[in-house]
C-alpha cells in the first residue's frame, strides 16, 4: 500500500520538474508540460485507490499532524481532479495570456502550468491536517500561489487591480488566522485539534477566551469560503483574475475552506453560541450572495456572486453538522463550475465575457450551448442534475434539525438563482445572434466538457457512488 504523503510529495515534485522544463528546455512547446502534468496528476489520483483510510486518533509521532481518514482522502482525490480539470482549461486560455501581451516570451507559460500544481499540493495537506499550524502552513502554500496566478497577465490593469486585492485581504485574513491560533494555543496549550477538543470540554478554562480565538479563526476561513462579511475581495478577483485561475479559486480554494471547517467544527461547538454564529453567517451569506447576483450582466461577476451563494448553502450543512452532505454538494458544484468555466474560456476569445456575448450561442455552437445550459441548471437546482440532489441534501439535514428559518430562506432563495442562470440559457436559445460562426472546440476540451455533462446527469439520477465513497 501506499503511504498518504508520499502522494503531496509526489505532486510537489511533478511541479519542480515542470518548473525546471520552464527554465531549461527552451525550445520546446511549452503546452506539452500541461499535457505532462495532466497525466502526471492522473497517475496520483489513481494512486489514491490504493491508501488505506485511517482515522485522526491514529495519527502519532512526527505524523501527528497529519491524518488520512476517508474525508481527506476523498478530498485529495477532489483537488487532483480539479487541478487537472483547470489545467485542461489552461491550454485553451494560452492564445488569451500571449495576445495580452502578458507572456513576452514563451517559457513563461511553464509556470502558469507549474503553479497550479503546487497549489494542488497545498489542497492536499489541507485536507489531511489536523494540527493547527500545519493548517497555516498549507493555507500559505495555496494562498502564496493564489497570489501569482490572480495577478498572472501583469500588463492588464484589471488583473493588477485583482491581484493587489486579493494579496492585501488574504493578509488581514493570515493575521486573523494566526492571532486566532495563539489565542487557542494560549487557553488550551494545544494546536493538534484532538487534543484543543479534550482542553475544550475541560470546565476549567477560560471560555470566553477560547470563544474570542475561535471567532478569530472562523472569520479566516470565513474569507477562503467567501462567507459574508468577509465576501468583498470576491467579484473583483473573479473577474480580474484569469478565468481558468477563477474557476481554480471558486472550487478548489472554497472546498479546502470548508475541509478545515468541518475539522474546527467538533472542538468549536464545545464553545457557547457558536451555531448560532454560524447559522447567522449562512443566512447573510446565502441572501447576499443570490440578491448580489440578480442585476449582473457580465458572467464571470455572476458566477462570483453566485459562488457566494453556493457558500451560503455549503454553511447550512455545516450548520446542521452535515459533513457529507456538504461533501456532495462540493462535489457537484466543482462539476457545474468547472463546466460554466470552460465554456466561458472558449466563448469569451471569440465575443467577450458579457451575458450578451451568448446570444445565439445555440446556433454558433450547438454542444457549447449545451454544456452552458447543463452547467446553468444544474447550478439553480432542476431536477435530474447533480445541483438538485446538491441542495436536496443540504435542505434535508436542515429540516432533520429543524433549522425552519435556514430552510425557508434557502428556498427562497434558490428561486432567485433561477432567474439569473436562466438569464444565460435564455441569451444562448432565445435571442438572436449578432453574427453566426462556427466556434472551434479542441478534442481535449470536448471530452473534458463531455466527462463534465455525463456526471452532473449520472449524479442527478444517481447519486450513491459518492455517499458510499464518503462512507468508506
Amino acid at each position: 500500500m501506499i503511504s498518504p504523503p508520499n502522494l503531496e510529495i509526489a505532486v510537489l515534485v511533478l511541479g519542480m520538474i515542470v518548473l525546471m522544463f520552464e527554465a531549461f528546455a527552451t525550445k520546446i512547446d511549452k503546452r506539452i508540460l500541461a499535457f505532462a502534468a495532466i497525466i502526471g496528476l492522473t497517475i496520483v489520483l489513481i494512486a489514491t485507490f490504493f491508501l488505506t483510510p485511517s482515522t485522526p486518533e491514529q495519527a502519532s509521532g512526527f505524523w501527528s499532524f497529519y491524518t488520512a481518514d476517508s474525508l481527506s482522502i476523498f478530498f485529495k482525490r477532489f483537488a487532483l481532479v480539479t487541478t487537472i480539470f483547470v489545467l485542461i482549461m489552461m491550454i485553451d486560455y494560452t492564445p488569451v495570456l500571449s495576445s495580452s501581451g502578458a507572456l513576452t516570451t514563451q517559457p513563461v507559460l511553464g509556470e502558469f502550468f507549474a503553479l497550479p500544481i503546487l497549489t494542488c499540493a497545498g489542497l492536499m495537506y489541507i485536507v489531511s491536517a489536523i494540527d493547527f499550524i500545519m493548517i497555516f502552513v498549507s493555507i500559505e502554500l495555496v494562498t502564496v500561489s493564489f497570489y501569482v496566478l490572480v495577478s498572472f497577465t501583469k500588463k492588464n490593469p484589471a488583473a493588477l487591480e485583482a491581484g493587489v486585492k486579493y494579496l492585501i485581504l488574504s493578509a488581514i485574513s493570515t493575521a486573523f488566522l494566526v492571532y486566532g491560533i495563539t489565542w487557542i494555543f494560549g487557553v488550551t496549550g494545544e494546536t493538534n485539534l484532538q487534543r484543543v477538543t479534550a482542553a475544550f470540554a475541560n470546565s476549567d478554562i477560560d471560555k470566553h477566551a477560547a470563544v474570542f480565538g475561535a471567532v478569530l479563526v472562523l472569520v479566516a476561513l470565513g474569507f477562503k469560503i467567501a462567507a459574508v462579511p468577509f465576501q468583498i475581495w470576491v467579484p473583483d478577483v473573479y473577474q480580474g483574475a484569469p478565468t481558468p485561475v477563477t474557476a481554480f479559486l471558486s472550487v478548489g480554494s472554497k472546498a479546502a475552506g470548508f475541509v478545515v471547517l468541518l475539522r474546527v467544527l467538533r472542538p468549536f461547538m464545545m464553545l457557547p453560541n457558536m451555531g448560532r454564529l454560524i447559522v447567522l453567517i449562512a443566512l447573510l451569506t446565502v441572501v447576499y450572495g443570490n440578491l448580489a447576483a440578480l442585476p449582473q450582466n457580465n458572467l464571470k461577476r455572476l458566477l462570483g456572486y453566485s459562488s457566494i451563494a453556493h457558500a451560503g448553502y455549503l454553511l447550512i450543512g455545516v450548520a446542521c453538522f452535515a459533513g457529507q452532505e456538504v461533501a456532495f454538494y462540493l462535489v457537484a458544484y466543482l462539476l457545474m463550475t468547472l463546466l460554466s468555466f470552460a465554456v466561458l474560456i472558449i466563448v469569451a476569445q471569440r465575443t467577450g465575457e458579457q451575458i450578451s456575448n451568448f446570444d445565439g450561442l445555440a446556433k454558433r455552437s450547438p454542444f457549447l450551448a449545451f454544456a452552458m445550459l447543463m452547467a446553468m441548471i444544474s447550478l439553480a437546482g432542476v431536477p435530474f442534475t447533480a445541483g438538485f440532489f446538491g441542495k436536496f441534501f443540504i435542505f434535508a439535514a436542515a429540516v432533520a434539525q429543524r433549522q425552519t428559518v435556514l430552510v425557508v430562506v434557502g428556498i427562497v432563495t434558490v428561486a432567485c438563482g433561477f432567474y439569473y442562470y436562466l438569464k444565460v440559457v435564455r441569451a444562448m436559445y432565445w435571442q438572436p445572434a449578432a453574427k453566426v460562426d462556427n466556434i472551434p472546440v479542441s478534442g481535449l476540451s470536448r471530452v473534458a466538457m463531455s466527462a463534465l455533462i455525463v456526471a452532473i446527469i449520472w449524479l442527478g439520477i444517481y447519486p450513491q457512488p459518492i455517499l458510499n465513497a464518503l462512507k468508506r
